[in-house]
């Protein structure tokens, strides 16, 4: 009898863990992270009666936590990619509304410039149009200022990103080495739900670095980043801290601070949404930037050419139309010796806007790029006689640089945030040609000037007054120097001018070339200028400022929708991942009803076990009592 009460409390106390576990889990059925749990119930040992043994019932053997350290193992995986992807594709996204809105972008002033220009070639005096070609001159200037403004704005988020990002890497590795300890510290009793926990933390982890957690035989668990750089190990975490940038202390980058030793990390040692905002300002932001910046050189550099090729309307050559900084050259922190670099745009053709790292051994200067390392041409000496030269830009040394110095040469970053207009007086655009030609009343050749223009304006004698007299049909002397030889169609060079003849001259016929003068009403270098937005300036020649605004546009919008198919791609994958640990983890709510209705019915007849015994005892009392 005292065995049947035995059996059925021991049933009934199991079958109300299994109840209550039961309970626990459809409490937590939309709980993030949870895994369902299961009660295994064995067999207590049998008593020997003599005869043979009789069981003792039921007891709880485990409460057991359901995962698979498999499925575990690719959710992190793909969540630690999918915060990388969706953190770059939110901030591409944001970059390629900038560069394609016609609101925000270039590609509306920038029309409306070289229009301006065109109705300037149309009308050269016109007041109005002089001014409508100043106001739109500084709208694109102002455009350039505002984009470069907003890309810097998008640099000051990542480096709050990552400075948010640190401070909560650093709290949850250090709450994660705290639970380790707690689970190692008695590995065969841990709760369940502290595993859960631990597991949550770690997600979230990975999610900011990337990378994935190795289980020990401790029951601790090691946390990498996706560079395999260790978080976490055992019960102790490593410290993720923001530095500066030794050439741009304006930006913020990655250090790992473990064993007393501080780690710089580059963009290869982390993933997750560290990994997204990295991977955004190196391959996304800083190439805009630089790209933006390259086609306001562009702009500057030809259109300040061909306007110092003109006349202004008060009789003057014409100056630069647009001012432009110099490109950028920081010294490393590091460095020692007291050397500078002075950088100045050499040719145009060949600048590619790329970040050049300048080393110094001693004796000679080597350049690589910045991104890749990669090796460059460089020749020159440094001196302003002949200056080191590396894709079209011209550094002058200053100084004495030491030994291992090394220098950042950014040539256009800052370029599109320093474009403004030279002139604030319309007459001083340089609409005209400064020197103009005329045949003599008296030629008796049938030659006439077809065109004449500037081919080195800063030749010193461009206006001074010249004299062609022909000698023969085949021969010509400028201002009594020569005879030239005359051929046909082909133009006539002297004094930083070229003239063109149609017909053919004859001897005695002279030809004037002389200064335009003020408040000429030409037209021809104004023609030039509204033309040069087709120039083929760039990439040696291949590539025009068009061309270059709609590759930039293009590019942006690549990068940000490749980034997006990306980051769809790897929502499915992650999909998939978290579908196969919820079927083995995940609580379902029919299973668990199922459960339920079991063990109530067991923990019933249980009950009802109890309830026999109790009968088998009182009849037993009341045979004794009589």
């Amino acid at each position: 009898m005292a065995n049947v009460l035995s059996t059925g409390a021991g049933a009934l106390i199991a079958f109300q863990r299994a109840l209550a576990t039961v309970s626990h889990n459809v409490a937590n059925v939309a709980t993030e992270g949870y895994s369902r749990q299961r009660v295994d119930l064995a067999t207590r040992n049998p008593t020997d009666m003599g005869y043979g043994y009789v069981g003792n019932g039921v007891q709880v053997a485990d409460v057991r936590r359901v995962a698979d350290q498999l499925a575990t193992s690719r959710l992190l995986d793909t969540g630690g990619e999918l915060s990388r992807l969706q953190q770059l594709s939110a901030l591409a996204s944001r970059v390629d509304s900038l560069m394609s809105d016609s609101a925000t972008g270039l590609s509306g002033v920038w029309s409306n410039f070289f229009d301006a220009t065109t109705g300037l070639s149309s009308n050269a005096s016109s007041s109005a149009a002089r001014e409508e070609v100043l106001s739109d001159a500084n709208a694109l200037a102002n455009r350039f200022k505002q984009l470069s403004g907003q890309l810097d704005s998008l640099d000051n988020e990542v480096n709050s990103g990552l400075r948010s990002a640190a401070e909560e890497v650093n709290r949850l590795g250090a709450e994660i080495a705290r639970l380790n300890g707690e689970i190692s510290s008695n590995p065969n009793h841990v709760s369940n739900d502290l595993l859960d926990q631990r597991d949550r933390l770690v997600s979230e982890l990975v999610g900011f670095t990337g990378g994935t957690a190795v289980a020990q035989g401790d029951g601790s668990l090691n946390v990498f980043t996706a560079g395999g750089q260790a978080m976490v190990v055992g019960n102790t975490s490593a410290k993720l801290t923001t530095v500066t940038d030794p050439y741009r202390p304006e930006r913020l980058q990655l250090a790992l601070d473990a064993n007393g030793q501080q780690i710089q990390l580059n963009q290869t040692s982390l993933g997750g949404k560290i990994g997204g905002l990295m991977d955004f300002r190196s391959d996304v932001l800083d190439p805009a930037q630089a790209e933006l910046g390259r086609i306001a050189v562009g702009l500057a550099e030809t259109f300040n050419q061909q306007h110092r090729a003109g006349m202004d309307l008060n009789g003057q050559m014409g100056t630069d139309f647009f001012s432009l900084p110099a490109p950028k050259v920081n010294g490393h922190s590091g460095n020692t010796g007291t050397g500078t670099l002075t950088a100045s745009v050499g040719d145009l053709s060949k600048l590619d806007g790329q970040n050049v790292l300048l080393k110094f051994d001693g004796t000679a200067w080597s350049a690589t790029r910045a991104d890749t390392g990669a090796s460059i041409p460089l020749t020159g000496t440094g001196t302003a006689a002949d200056p080191l030269v590396v894709n079209g830009v011209a550094l002058v040394v200053g100084g004495a640089p030491a030994s291992g110095d090394r220098f950042l040469l950014q040539p256009t970053a800052a370029a599109a945030g320093g474009i403004g207009v030279a002139i604030d007086d319309p007459s001083r655009i340089a609409a005209a040609t400064p020197v103009k030609a005329q045949a003599d009343l008296d030629n008796v050749g049938t030659g006439k000037v077809s065109g004449i223009k500037v081919t080195d304006a800063a030749n010193a004698d461009l206006l001074t007054p010249a004299d062609i007299e022909f000698i023969d049909a085949t021969q010509y002397t400028v201002n009594g120097s020569g005879p030239f030889t005359y051929t046909p169609g082909q133009p006539i060079n002297a004094n930083g001018w070229s003239l063109t003849l149609d017909g053919v001259p004859a001897a005695g016929d002279h030809f004037a070339v002389g200064r335009t003068g003020a408040g000429s009403s030409d037209n021809g270098n104004a023609l030039k200028l509204s033309n040069l937005d087709d120039a083929k300036a760039l990439n040696n020649g291949t590539v025009s400022l068009n061309n270059a605004l709609g590759g930039l546009t293009t590019k942006v919008g690549s990068a940000a929708r490749q980034a997006d198919y990306a980051a769809e791609a790897q929502q499915i994958l992650h999909d998939q991942a978290q579908s196969a640990r919820d079927a083995i983890s995940g609580v379902n709510i029919d299973e668990e009803a199922a459960n339920m209705i079991r063990f109530q019915q067991a923990y019933q007849a249980a009950a009802q076990v109890i309830s026999t015994a109790d009968s088998m005892f009182q009849s037993l009392i009341s045979a004794v009592s009589r």
